[in-house]
């Protein structure tokens, strides 16, 4: 059985790769659970300055994987209570650079937007399909999205559920630059290291002055949709139907 998340350290920068790409790195239990404890693991260890995120491809993250979700409804999500990687990206000391190499959709845009900032390739697409598939978003995206795109894309993406190319979504400030998908990943990996260079205990400081200002000024509005999202009662009988049609919209449009 293959390793669901690959992990690669050169120097000061942690490169982690979501790695079920016959799931589009969908979050299976087994996922959850490595990301969870690998980013936690590189987030205390002072040797790593900065991390790369990215995906095997051709997706980055399709975000829940709603097979489980279907087959198993409560207790697949009642893993992320003690495992919330999702909501973990946006929470680590430690400098995130997403790189976006294809798909990142509904809990994979979560997890795109926890990092501290984006880089797409040009393959890369975008979408907030919780809507389309009755899950309610609990990962921070209805606090983090309007803050990257405004509340009018951010509104327009989550009640649509469209999906964003690469171009658009630089125009409209989700990713600070677009570039081609085999030099992404070194393209990151540069930025990152040029992160890392900086002094460990500074860099720390000034990241950790941006998250608490960012905080202070949404940190109401992560915990009404915490709280409204543990609330849900989804139609479990109605999600393996949903899955279905928005996984065949979502190929159509690739």
């Amino acid at each position: 059985m293959k390793d669901p998340l690959l992990v690669e350290v050169h120097g000061a920068v942690a490169v982690v790769t979501l790695n079920r790409p016959e799931a589009r790195n969908a979050l299976s239990v087994e996922l959850v659970h490595a990301f969870s404890a690998t980013l936690r693991e590189l987030d205390t260890d002072p040797a790593v300055r900065a991390i790369v995120l990215t995906g095997s491809d051709p997706a980055f993250c399709a975000g829940l994987d709603l097979k489980a979700l279907a087959a198993d409804g409560q207790a697949y999500l009642d893993v992320f209570r003690d495992h919330d990687c999702i909501r973990l990206v946006g929470t680590l000391a430690t400098p995130v650079i997403g790189a976006v190499n294809g798909a990142a959709f509904t809990g994979g845009l979560e997890i795109a937007l926890g990092c501290d900032f984006l880089i797409a390739g040009e393959r890369a697409v975008f979408a907030d399909t919780h809507a389309r598939v009755g899950v309610l978003p609990g990962g921070g995206l209805t606090a983090r999205l309007p803050d990257r795109v405004g509340t009018a894309w951010a509104r327009r993406m989550s009640f649509t559920g469209e999906v964003i190319d690469a171009v658009l979504a630089q125009r409209i400030g989700l990713v600070t630059e677009v570039v081609a998908h085999e030099q992404l990943l070194d393209h990151a990996m540069g930025l990152a290291a040029r992160i890392a260079d900086a002094d460990g205990a500074t860099l720390q400081a000034v990241k950790d002055m941006y998250v608490r200002g960012w905080t202070a000024t949404t940190g109401r509005a992560m915990d009404t949709e915490r709280q409204l999202a543990a609330g849900a009662t989804p139609d479990w009988a109605s999600l393996e139907s949903n899955r279905r049609e928005v996984m065949a919209r979502n190929r159509a449009q690739l």
